[in-house]
């Protein structure tokens, strides 16, 4: 007995849901007068319209006619009449297939050729447009900048630049309304700025939005730099343990060279070598370990410096400064810099080297001339060919026994008096986030040679933070009391430093929260400077932020909320 096969079913039309007027029952739109209504679906790849529907019409009148009936016969023939269309060119006598592929003849047909297509009219007051591909924006060129949004509206006025920075001299600013306070001029301003400004910073809108809880608030100056940063922790006890070393001590915590002398001894790094000036006149130069270069030497008024620290540099940070202190010091910078043992120095992410070991952290400063004192703001602008971009030099040497760092980052609120310089924080290879009090090199002992640095050793940390079943990588403050660190297995640890420092605890701190967020170490870590809002949206400008943006070796970059520890993934890259 053969087998016998299912009898095949009309299927349902689905565009009766097109016919929005009327609700007397009626028939289905045929396949042909949807596809023309749906128009073309602009793919070099897709079949041909009219043969398809031609071909599946057919298929499906075959259907209906072995499973219609007598009584439906006369439903049958009550078709609507077919939509109107332009008069196309037919050619006869074209034998067409199934479009399903299944090689079926479904008789002679005509082959319609293409036409244009029309916007279909799906609803009133509702249409399809002809263009699928819609911008909400237009499209950016180089002469065009998106301002990004701020998400926090400072409220009161600001300092703004008058004119561009002057190097060793106080800034030109002026107290004005914050534009950020309004969205309505915030859109405007940005609006104006990206599409009628050129490229190149726009001094007269820079302003300072970080924000800090230590701010001073409700005073008559209140956007005064100094009120908004100020100063912390000061006259803190400094750690015993400090002293000074010879360059000949001190050069087992310095960079050295990957081999040895004859009898054992380390060499110095070798010089690098480089030239340096416009293309086709570059002059060689070779440069040891702390030696420094001004660019203007070869590139009249560049105000660009070029120093070597002896080998390859992963922790750089600029120490801040109060604003009353910087004419005393003569708006002299520092720099901390913390170089690897050798250039070939490659570190292996998870495991901690043991205690002691010996690497440094060199401080770098940037001064004006010598023969002036102080510049002010009369100077000769930057680009003049007699502008004296100041001075380079490596003041003060910390030799530490944590090993070489990975990151370094100063407390982002001025913390030097009399005899620190601030607090210096920092992960190492010993795994630990140690916190130095770096002593201020005006107030250390000179060395019986001014030419070299100051060597300082400092046995133990400030501060000592260590996790025991994890390395620290990497760190970011929050503020001047609290730190996020991400650590190597993918976790982060928040600490509330603030007590701890001011209390001398040395170690065994716990942290706060510990969350795991990643699935590999976290190379990249920061706090969102915004303060939590309360119930009614209003800023809680005394709280500690609570945003934490950070990226992995996982490929992930994160943002993660520490009242609801759980990491909220917005990127994912797929490396090498």
């Amino acid at each position: 007995m053969g087998r016998e096969l299912r009898p095949r079913k009309s299927r349902p039309s689905y565009a009766a849901l097109l016919r929005l007027e009327g609700d007397e029952a009626g028939p289905s739109m045929s396949a042909r007068e949807l596809e023309e209504a749906e128009g073309d679906s602009e793919s070099d790849f897709a079949p041909d319209i009219a043969v398809q529907s031609a071909a599946e019409d057919e298929d499906e009148d075959d259907a209906d006619a072995d499973e219609l009936d007598e009584e439906d016969a006369p439903a049958k023939a009550e078709s609507p009449t077919p939509v109107s269309r332009p008069a196309t060119k037919r050619k006869p006598q074209e034998q067409t297939r199934n479009a399903k592929g299944k090689g079926k003849e479904v008789g002679t047909k005509f082959a319609i050729e293409p036409r244009p297509r029309a916007t279909v009219q799906l609803a009133p007051g509702l249409s399809r447009p002809l263009n699928r591909q819609m911008y909400a924006l237009p499209m950016p060129s180089s002469n065009h900048r998106h301002r990004a949004a701020p998400i926090f509206r400072r409220q009161g006025n600001v300092e703004r630049l008058l004119s561009p920075p002057k190097l060793f001299s106080a800034p030109s600013v002026t107290s004005s309304p914050n534009f950020t306070a309004h969205p309505a001029v915030m859109n405007r301003l940005g609006k104006a700025w990206g599409f009628n400004v050129g490229p190149g910073p726009l001094w007269d809108l820079m302003e300072d939005r970080a924000w800090y809880k230590e701010a001073v608030c409700g005073t008559e100056n209140e956007e005064w730099e100094g009120n908004r940063r100020p100063r912390v922790f000061f006259d803190l006890a400094m750690p015993v343990g400090m002293r000074l070393l010879t360059r000949e001590e001190a050069s087992a915590y310095l960079p050295s060279d990957v081999v040895t002398t004859e009898e054992g001894d380390l060499r110095p790094p070798p010089p690098v070598r480089c030239f340096f000036g416009p293309y086709g006149k570059q002059t060689k130069h070779e440069m040891n370990i702390f030696d420094t270069l001004r660019i203007s030497e070869h590139i009249p008024g560049s105000k660009a410096h070029v120093f070597n620290a002896g080998a390859p540099v992963w922790g750089l940070d600029w120490c801040p400064i109060h604003a009353d202190d910087r004419p005393h010091r003569s708006y002299k910078q520092y720099l901390a810099a913390a170089p690897f043992p050798s250039r070939s120095h490659s570190p292996d992410i998870g495991a901690k080297v043991s205690r002691p070991s010996y690497a440094c952290i060199q401080i770098w400063s940037l001064s004006p001339p010598e023969d002036v004192e102080m510049v002010d703001a009369t100077a000769a602008p930057p680009g003049d060919d007699d502008f004296d971009p100041g001075h380079m030099r490596c003041e003060m040497v910390l030799c530490v026994e944590s090993g070489p760092a990975h990151e370094l980052k100063w407390c982002p609120l001025p913390s030097h008096d009399s005899r620190k310089l601030g607090l210096l924080a920092g992960t190492f290879e010993d795994g630990s986030l140690s916190i130095y009090a770096v002593p201020d090199p005006d107030s250390t002992p000179a060395n019986s040679d001014a030419n070299q640095p100051k060597f300082v050793h400092i046995s133990e940390p400030f501060l000592l933070i260590e996790l025991e079943e994890t390395s620290c990588m990497t760190l970011d403050w929050a503020n001047s009391e609290i730190i996020a660190v991400g650590c190597t297995n993918g976790s982060i640890a928040v600490y509330n430093v603030g007590e701890a420092i001011r209390q001398g605890v040395r170690s065994n701190l716990l942290p706060i929260y510990y969350m795991s967020i990643h699935q590999s170490a976290i190379r990249g870590l920061s706090w969102v400077r915004v303060p939590p809002a309360s119930t009614s949206g209003a800023p809680l400008t005394g709280e500690d932020p609570t945003v934490i943006a950070s990226g992995g070796y996982d490929g992930l970059e994160c943002l993660t909320d520490i009242r609801d520890p759980h990491g909220n993934v917005f990127n994912r890259t797929r490396g090498s």
